[in-house]
């Protein structure tokens, strides 16, 4: 096999940008099988064919089951809301198809459970099953997990994360699908708070083992939109409730003996995408804003005092992860590079037969820990993970 067949369902926010990914990937990176965008799947006939046409896929269709028994599909690719995830993965892994599925993995542990446990049965007939925590494919945050396991930060003490948008402060701003606990899971919890989860333990190669946090809703009821396929629309006079978090924070506790603090929320007036990470050793530190995403900070607490200083490190370097494939050093990359790495990493496990990171199994343990999250917030009680 020299193609590997994909088959997207769902055009939208992360379908755009699955769809920059397919279509970048072979032309900057050097891999062993070609990726070929097969065919779009939506609800709307009209306007999943206008997307196909609009992001370069060669075929629309309407039924997402219709693809599991194409010959020219080898991968599923799901961009759609959390409460279709684990029907879809499911279905696909047992028709034999490697599967690429957005974060949160799923909208309970229950499902993620059920797709972790289809990922192992297909693992055992050579398919695999990666989830798409995209942060993890910017180079800066490659760096950082580098020099963590390097030991260059020495025992990890603390670890600080936050996720911080703005985008529902106003209360006028239409009730979308996000905000729809049926549909999404949670709210900023699973929405972004899981992106910092799955990052920090990325970068520490550790996991949390406890947590104690909690969960607040500031605008109970919004505005109905005209359409919720995405994070805007037209808004009605008709209102209707808001089920999930508007923001999340909490403390945990890592299996190493880091201790955490984690706030994610989508009312930080004036933050539009700020990931922050910052990680306390006891022979350094490192910092990382996605709103700075080419730079990483990095503290030698080994050097003289006399000199010693956050260090800025300008994280374009062919050496650094990924980086070699793009532009000429200090040309920096966007939002939209770590989708193409994310399916560059997936084509080469297909290709060598190996799982692509994070596994579904890796998704299991982000959704248990979204899920003592909840059950700390309605506790207010400590939670094992």
């Amino acid at each position: 096999m020299t193609e590997l067949g994909i088959a997207m369902i769902g055009h939208a926010f992360m379908g755009a940008a699955h769809s920059q990914a397919w279509r970048v990937a072979p032309r900057f990176f050097d891999l062993p099988l070609r990726p070929v965008m097969s065919v779009l799947c939506g609800r709307d006939a009209e306007r999943t064919a206008a997307a196909a046409e609009r992001l370069g896929w060669a075929e629309a269709v309407t039924d997402w089951k219709s693809v599991l028994d194409r010959d020219d599909v080898h991968v599923v690719d799901i961009c759609t809301p959390g409460d279709t995830h684990a029907e879809i993965a499911i279905a696909a892994l047992d028709a034999g198809k490697h599967v690429l599925c957005e974060k949160p993995m799923a909208n309970s542990v229950a499902e993620a459970v059920a797709m972790a446990e289809a990922a192992e049965r297909a693992a055992r007939h050579g398919v695999r099953a990666m989830v798409g925590f995209s942060y993890r494919r910017v180079p800066a945050l490659g760096l950082a997990r580098d020099l963590v396991a390097q030991g260059r930060l020495g025992r990890i003490h603390h670890v600080r994360a936050q996720y911080l948008q703005d985008w529902i402060v106003d209360p006028a701003a239409p009730l979308s699908w996000r905000l729809d606990k049926e549909k999404a899971g949670s709210g900023a919890l699973g929405d972004i708070g899981a992106h910092i989860v799955d990052a920090t333990q990325f970068v520490l190669g550790d996991t949390i083992s406890e947590v104690m946090g909690t969960l607040v809703t500031f605008v109970p009821e919004r505005p109905l939109a005209a359409s919720h396929s995405g994070l805007s629309g037209t808004a009605s006079e008709e209102t209707g409730p808001v089920t999930v978090d508007d923001a999340a924070l909490f403390l945990a506790r890592f299996a190493g003996g880091a201790l955490g603090s984690f706030e994610a929320t989508r009312f930080a007036n004036g933050r539009k995408n700020a990931l922050r990470i910052e990680i306390n050793g006891s022979k350094g530190s490192l910092a990382f804003d996605f709103e700075d995403m080419n730079v990483l900070q990095f503290f030698d607490g080994t050097e003289d005092s006399a000199v010693a200083g956050f260090r800025r490190i300008m994280v374009t370097e062919p050496e650094h992860p990924y980086v070699g494939a793009w532009w000429p050093a200090g040309h920096g990359l966007g939002y939209e590079h770590a989708f193409t790495h994310q399916a560059v990493d997936l084509v080469r496990a297909v290709a060598a037969g190996t799982d692509p990171t994070p596994t579904f199994a890796d998704g299991l343990r982000v959704q248990r820990v979204l899920a003592a999250v909840e059950a700390s917030s309605e506790t207010r009680t400590w939670q094992q993970v």
